[in-house]
């Protein structure tokens, strides 16, 4: 991570930076696009994003950025080429600063367009993007081509530098940060978390289990639903398993999930149901938040997120998760925020959220504070957006632009 500037936030006054993403819609990419838009507002700068649209444009907007409609999504490469010119003429018109890329597709254009522009460019590994193809390889590395490519986590940073070893004096570690003044239990008020409870058919007095993420296979809602049954089966009662996220269009999983539960006798007890607005309350709701993605994570929002209401977590031992969430024997006992398990492993899962819910009350506000203190020293959105808006500042200054073998060299790896 940069060290943070000596300098105050007015010194990016007058500048405009362009973020460019598919849509704005929910997800830890469009969320953070929004975070550091209003950090750039409020560091004096003007917020430009370019995006086909979404739910939370509004939101960038009453965070003083400015919504460019741009069909940033198109994955058609005859679509993208011409968006090339598009945002070219764009980039002229409004004059960024610097265009920053979120995602794959969209990157091709910017990084087509920053070149036409002589503007430099920035990208954020979000997803843990691998690939074994040449082709895909070659796709993938438009994210590894900025000026400065943020990884968000250690395991997305080791990730790139194993693939694009060109790409590593670029590689700064800015992981994605919370917003601690929304996910904090004293800003949830308790008619909030009642009102979820009630929305998810929760008997007053039940515990939850909670796994917070959209609807996908890879993010383990099988394996919970087993674990479930398990827990269950040993006798464990008055607890609801609450899966909560967005289909996205996977109807079909979404009923392969419902006929999972009813298959293992579970109707009632695991429940869907979909998309949640206010997650604060719902980490405040649950006893328990699982995170047992059976892929590997580029960082894992939720079990930081839960971590901050005080919630003990349960995560899956691959990719980035581990890194937010201290266990043993990585830590002694008493230091613990939460349990670390094998990818895939129902029965462990199922242990380890048994030893969560049976936590004593002085045990589990003792994990809670532990749990909210590492959050603040290391996953604050305060700290995010300094580190940003640092990473723009050099950008501007031309102390980061990267040199022209480097980038030969990068186009001759990725074309190999």
């Amino acid at each position: 991570m940069p060290q943070a500037s000596p300098r105050g936030p007015e010194d990016l006054a007058g500048a405009t930076v362009l973020q460019i993403i598919p849509a704005l819609d929910a997800g830890g990419a469009e969320r953070t696009t929004i975070d550091v838009a209003g950090a750039i507002v409020e560091a004096g700068g003007r917020a430009l994003v370019a995006s086909r649209g979404g739910r939370l444009v509004s939101e960038l907007q009453a965070r003083g950025g400015i919504w460019l409609p741009f069909p940033a999504n198109s994955k058609n490469p005859a679509a993208m080429a011409w968006n090339v010119g598009r945002l070219a003429r764009l980039i002229r018109q409004e004059r960024p600063a610097v265009v920053h890329a979120r995602s794959r597709a969209p990157a091709w254009v910017a990084l087509g367009a920053a070149r036409l522009t002589g503007v430099p460019f920035m990208t954020t590994f979000h997803g843990a993007y691998g690939g074994t193809s040449a082709l895909k390889l070659r796709y993938n590395s438009v994210m590894a081509r900025g000026d400065v490519v943020i990884a968000n986590s250690d395991y997305t940073r080791s990730l790139i530098a194993s693939l694009y070893p060109w790409a590593v004096p670029q590689i700064e570690v800015v992981h994605r940060g919370t917003d601690l003044r929304r996910f904090t239990p004293a800003a949830v008020a308790p008619a909030r978390v009642e009102k979820l409870r009630s929305d998810w058919g929760v008997e007053v007095g039940d515990r939850v289990v909670l796994l917070a993420a959209r609807l996908t296979a890879w993010k383990g809602q099988r394996v919970l639903i087993e674990a479930a049954r398990l827990l269950r089966q040993a006798g464990l009662d008055g607890t609801s398993f609450v899966l909560a996220g967005d289909p996205q269009g996977r109807d079909r999983y979404a009923a392969e999930l419902d006929a999972a539960i009813a298959e293992a006798g579970l109707k009632g007890v695991v429940k869907r149901v979909g998309h949640v607005e206010d997650m604060p309350a719902a980490f405040l709701a649950a006893s328990v938040v699982a995170v047992p993605s059976t892929k590997p994570e580029a960082f894992g929002r939720s079990a930081v997120e839960a971590q901050a209401m005080g919630t003990p977590v349960v995560v899956t031992d691959h990719g980035a998760v581990p890194e937010t969430v201290l266990s043993v024997p990585r830590v002694p006992e008493e230091a613990r925020t939460g349990w670390v398990v094998p990818p895939d492993d129902p029965r462990t899962l199922a242990l380890a959220v048994g030893e969560a819910l049976a936590l004593g009350a002085s045990a589990r506000d003792a994990m809670a504070r532990r749990a909210q203190a590492h959050v603040a020293e290391h996953f604050s959105l305060d700290r995010m957006e300094r580190a940003t808006l640092d990473l723009y500042r050099e950008v501007i200054a031309g102390r980061r632009r990267v040199a022209d073998v480097p980038k030969a060299q990068a186009e001759g790896e990725a074309a190999g």
